[in-house]
């Protein structure tokens, strides 16, 4: 129809334009989420990103073309759709995106009337009916009622309610369903979206996390996030920016990365831009390399400095589209920061981000004048049919400018600025002012002058007033304040273990203002781990903010043997988004794991993996952990080894598990879950289909709990290692679980140590090896296995073509078991590690496992330490390295070995290339095969460990080997006694890079 033509026609040209500027990928899918978390109801949004490190741990997503059709076949479309997004993440950029699109025909055709609205636009009106609202805003549609009637499938764009002037109060909504009458415009949005009006339509809301949680959620069918910068995403953006010098893009990536919590900030592609052309600025204007590295700007307040500075000159990266004498521009600009920093300020108060002519002229802006100063590159203009809207550039332009206004204002106030009428009781002196701002911001619920007053700290630092003085600011008057401003922000930190987000803002306020002494001091006990005793108040505060912005948290927050339940209840908002969280050996008792439970439960839990090992907790404790696995969605590691959860304690993590399809990994080392807790255990792998990995030793789960938990194995699929290792599980559970290898092919490692098997349990073990498929590695460590079980292993090592890893340590295999599993490793060509200390094996056995390395190219790791092989077996094994192209590891420490067998393992040295760790600690090799072993260094470039201790080196053997390290460049680490004090600097001398253990 022509209507309909026509209104395509003008959404493409007017929403056409622009959209070619920066990569757009990121836009065209959108995180699926379930609601607001409560960090996005209450926060600023830079104090969001900043907690969550700019991730949200949301698994779903979807494309763009598909954000209003059913996510299954058996659902209907969503009625009320609601998209979030910090400020500058590109909301209105995805309105853009989505309305051209579907203009060009290519996405959403059984739409066939789009209707983008904004909440800026809306504010110019004070009544408005359904109707009235299409036609106002397009014209061309003559005949509203085919979609006030849904006629037409309809799509309603509102774009931007954070900022509508006037809060949305649905409890209070007077119903209207005459889509001719006229009602107050906030009214009108309420009675839209509750379905009273335009009942067919679908509405599509776009907002800032905040204040989307005015609308209940019982009324959004569908909500959606959109994400900020990948790592590649941010490399494409900044060479964007940086078309003209890819050098240039690649040292601003540089020190962005550098700088965590900028790098964080950087995820959002409004910040990015502000970032990097301040670095980018800067860096182009700075001349000494070193300086480079040590002054860029870092802070906040230094980042806007930097780009203030910039906007108000010749060096702006966009040409003005009128050319202006830039130094008349410039000297306009100065007097209208003013003007614009009162309109930020008390915008800010009223949280007003869009500006219209009245307010223009209510503050005192001549808009002639706006428009020829160098300002207009800070507050931007949009001009629409009936108005012009005028807004910042982004939401921390307003805030830095209102910041600068408050400063130049507090220094000669006499009455209270926040009070905009200036009725007030006196309030002299720029301190006062000072404090009355940041309590002002400690008292605002919704955190909304948080970055104000890191702003205005900011403006105290040396830095930042070197930067701006002459411009902004009066040389060095900062000097006046800032001593005293520190002890004030010092003492708001004295909160009695009370932290929030408000003292950590607290600490941001220091950090703008360059007083970090109290976070290094903590920084540098994290990094010691000696936090033990110094948990003060203050430090505390102070390490709350560290497990924001630390670089020492980045991988693990450890925590372990410094927390009290105080100080842990006090930290658990931060706690909420460490990954990695190992608070292990504090003592913690049932009552801390209320609170743990209770952050695990949330939405916004981040973390993903969880230690509390060493610890007092219970079966009590532990039902208010399983009873967060329940909903949480987030871990996938839980370590509650050497705690004293009992039977009662492992059945409510098995009912837990039952239903939980994110845990991977559960270690419960010595909890004496015994028998029934093996029991709940193994009911749940039956159902559970996540976990891969679990760890029971030490338990006294006994026999019959190993039965328990092999007949899960038949059935349970996901399990990959599996940890049973003293439990006298003895031959009994073993032949269980050996019937469950014989059908089990996922589980790839089974940990059997200590368990008293014998030579039956260990043949129903490797006959079941013969036809597993899946087993990689099998510790039989520590057991009972004799001779006679040698003959059985070696079959199973003939026919099995997976397992990588053998440890039969500490068992009593002698000669005669150690020759049968040589004869089979001239066959096996899978095993790469095989483990056979004190087994009672000599040179017999030596010989014959000699022999099959000279056959075998898989082992790359043999263990034969604690066995009397002898000078004999020595001499043996030494001739097989000659031609042996694979092992890698040997150890042989008290080994029996002497002066003749050492020169026969030098003789090896020099012609061997793949050996790079040997161990002969405790032998006899003395001062001739001290020398033989250093003539052999001086030709070896592939060992990189050797360990000599205690083996009568004497010092001229010493000596000798140190000096032979002055031609070897492979060695890294040696480790000797013999005269090693007098050796250690030699070696340290000739070869740097070798570690010296003495």
């Amino acid at each position: 129809e022509p209507m309909v033509q026509k209104h395509l026609e003008s959404l493409q040209s007017y929403y056409g334009n622009g959209l070619e500027t920066g990569p757009l990928q990121r836009l065209t899918n959108l995180l699926l989420v379930e609601g607001l978390t409560d960090i996005q109801q209450k926060e600023h949004d830079i104090l969001q990103i900043e907690a969550t490190k700019g991730l949200r741990n949301v698994s779903k997503s979807i494309p763009l073309e598909k954000l209003f059709l059913p996510l299954s076949k058996v659902s209907i479309p969503p009625r009320i759709s609601v998209t979030i997004g910090v400020a500058g993440i590109g909301k209105s950029t995805l309105v853009k995106l989505f309305v051209y699109t579907w203009a060009k025909g290519e996405i959403n055709r059984d739409i066939i009337f789009v209707l983008p609205l904004t909440f800026r636009e809306l504010n110019t009106y004070e009544k408005l009916s359904a109707e009235r609202l299409i036609c106002s805003a397009f014209p061309h549609i003559t005949e509203p009622n085919c979609i006030s009637a849904g006629a037409a499938r309809t799509l309603l764009i509102l774009d931007g309610l954070d900022e509508f002037k006037t809060p949305l109060d649905f409890s209070n909504t007077v119903v209207c369903t005459d889509p001719k009458k006229e009602i107050q415009v906030d009214n009108l949005i309420t009675n839209i979206i509750r379905g009273n009006l335009l009942q067919e339509a679908s509405v599509w809301v776009t907002s800032r996390p905040t204040a989307a949680s005015q609308i209940p959620g019982g009324l959004v069918d569908r909500m959606t996030e959109i994400r900020g910068f990948g790592a590649a995403e941010m490399q494409d953006f900044l060479d964007q920016m940086f078309l003209d010098n890819r050098d240039l893009s690649g040292r601003v990536l540089h020190h962005i990365r550098a700088n965590r919590p900028l790098h964080v900030m950087c995820t959002v592609p409004g910040f990015c831009w502000i970032s990097g052309s301040s670095i980018g600025y800067y860096l182009k204007n700075s001349t000494d390399q070193f300086q480079e590295t040590t002054v860029v700007p870092k802070t906040l307040s230094e980042i806007y400095s930097y780009y203030f500075k910039m906007a108000l000159s010749s060096d702006w990266p966009e040409k003005p589209k009128e050319t202006l004498r830039i130094e008349q521009a410039m000297n306009n600009s100065k007097k209208m920061v003013g003007s614009l920093g009162r309109l930020a300020f008390y915008g800010l108060l009223k949280k007003k981000y869009v500006f219209y002519e009245q307010d223009m002229k209510a503050y005192g802006i001549d808009l002639s004048l706006l428009q020829s100063s160098l300002c207009s590159r800070l507050l931007l203009k949009e001009e629409m049919q009936s108005f012009t809207a005028y807004y910042f550039s982004h939401l921390t332009i307003q805030e830095f400018l209102a910041a600068i206004y408050y400063y130049t204002a507090a220094k000669r106030a006499i009455f209270d600025l926040f009070t905009e009428s200036g009725m007030s009781w006196p309030k002299l002196g720029f301190l006062n002012h000072f404090k009355s701002a940041v309590q002002r911001s400690l008292q605002a619920e919704d955190r909304h002058l948080d970055i104000f007053v890191r702003f205005l700290s900011g403006l105290l630092s040396p830095q930042v007033n070197k930067l701006l003085s002459g411009w902004l600011l009066v040389k060095d008057e900062h000097n006046s304040f800032r001593s005293q401003a520190i002890n004030f922000l010092q003492g708001c930190l004295n909160t009695d273990y009370i932290i929030s987000s408000r003292t950590v803002n607290t600490m941001h306020c220091l950090y703008e203002i360059q007083h970090m002494e109290i976070a290094k001091t903590v920084e540098e006990a994290m990094k010691n781990e000696s936090l033990a005793g110094m948990l003060t108040p203050v430090n505390c505060s102070a390490l709350a903010y560290l497990l924001q912005v630390s670089d020492v948290c980045v991988e693990e927050t450890n925590l372990s043997n410094c927390l009290t339940y105080n100080i842990c209840k006090s930290l658990l908002s931060q706690l909420l988004f460490c990954h990695n969280l190992r608070l292990d050996n504090n003592q913690f008792k049932d009552n801390v794991m209320e609170l743990l439970g209770s952050v695990l439960s949330v939405k916004d839990c981040q973390i993903q993996k969880l230690s509390l090992a060493e610890n007092q907790i219970s079966n009590k404790g532990t039902k208010a952990l399983a009873r967060s696995l329940m909903v949480n969605r987030s871990l996938t590691g839980l370590d509650l080894r050497s705690n004293s959860i009992g039977p009662t304690g492992a059945k409510a993590l098995a009912d837990a598990l039952k239903k939980n399809q994110v845990l991977l990994c559960l270690n419960l080392k010595q909890n004496t879950i015994k028998e029934d807790g093996a029991t709940s255990l193994a009911e749940a792998l039956l159902t559970n289909h996540r976990l891969t990995t679990l760890h029971l030793q030490k338990n006294a789960i006994g026999a019959r709990g190993a039965r328990k938990i092999a007949e899960a194995l038949k059935q349970n699929c996901s399990l990959k290692e599996l940890t049973l290792s003293s439990n006298s599980v003895g031959d009994n559970g073993s032949v269980a679980l050996a019937e469950a290898l014989k059908v089990n092919h996922s589980l790839q490692s089974l940990d059997l140590q200590s368990n008293s098997i014998s030579s039956a349990g260990v043949t129903a073990l490797t006959a079941a090896l013969s036809s597993n498929k899946g087993l990689i590695n099998l510790n039989l460590r520590e057991n009972s296995i004799s001779k006679e079980g040698g003959p059985a292993i070696a079959r199973a090592l003939r026919t099995n073509s997976t397992l990588r890893k053998l440890d039969l340590a500490a068992n009593l295999l002698h000669d005669e078991g150690g020759k049968a599993i040589a004869l089979a490793m001239k066959e096996n060509r899978a095993l790469t590690s095989l483990h056979l200390q004190w087994n009672f094996i000599q040179a017999k056995a030596a010989t014959a496992l000699a022999q099959a390395l000279q056959f075998n190219s898989s082992l790359a790791s043999l263990d034969l330490q604690e066995n009397a092989i002898g000078d004999e077996g020595m001499v043996a094994l030494s001739a097989a390295l000659k031609v042996n192209t694979t092992l890698a590891d040997l150890h042989l420490q008290v080994a029996s070995v002497g002066v003749a067998g050492a020169q026969a393992l030098a003789e090896a040295l020099m012609v061997n290339k793949s050996l790079q760790i040997l161990d002969l600690r405790g032998n006899s090799i003395g001062v001739a095969g001290a020398k033989a072993m250093a003539n052999a260094l001086k030709v070896n470039r592939s060992l990189r460990w050797l360990n000599l201790q205690e083996n009568s080196l004497g010092m001229d053997g010493a000596i000798c080997i140190a000096t032979a390290l002055k031609g070897n460049h492979g060695l890294t680490y040696v480790k000797g006694r013999s005269g090693a004090k007098m050796i250690s600097d030699a070696i340290r001398t000739n070869s740097p890079d070798c570690v010296v253990d003495v």
